[in-house]
């Protein structure tokens, strides 16, 4: 079930970054009232804003259903096992730390005979 979920969510991003990307901005209705022509695309000269728009949309609500979904979903799961990963840690025992080592004496330089 996440993983379906977590699927559907990654598609209606990336669906999202694409319609909004082939969106035209507001300013490149202006010039076809100047005299700019008639825009004649698959949709129609107004088809396609509405088109685009209206997915657009539809993929953000699906963003934000499976947003909420996947939130429920993911809490529920740490609510079953505790409440967060360091309380689902076993603790070690307590050590001190060893007491640092004497250093020792320079060895007396080998002297051959």
């Amino acid at each position: 079930m996440k993983e379906i979920l977590l699927v559907i969510h990654v598609l209606a991003a990336v669906g999202i970054v694409v319609f909004v990307l082939l969106q035209q901005g507001k300013g490149a209705d202006m010039g076809a009232a100047f005299g700019g022509g008639a825009s004649q695309t698959l949709f129609g000269a107004r088809g396609s804003a509405t088109f685009l728009s209206r997915t657009t949309a539809v993929l953000a609500a699906i963003f934000f259903a499976t947003s909420l979904s996947l939130a429920v979903v993911y809490s529920h799961q740490t609510s079953e096992r505790g409440r967060s990963i360091t309380e689902q840690a076993p603790t070690a025992p307590a050590t001190t730390p060893a007491p640092p080592a004497e250093p020792a004496a320079p060895a007396a330089p080998a002297v051959p005979k």
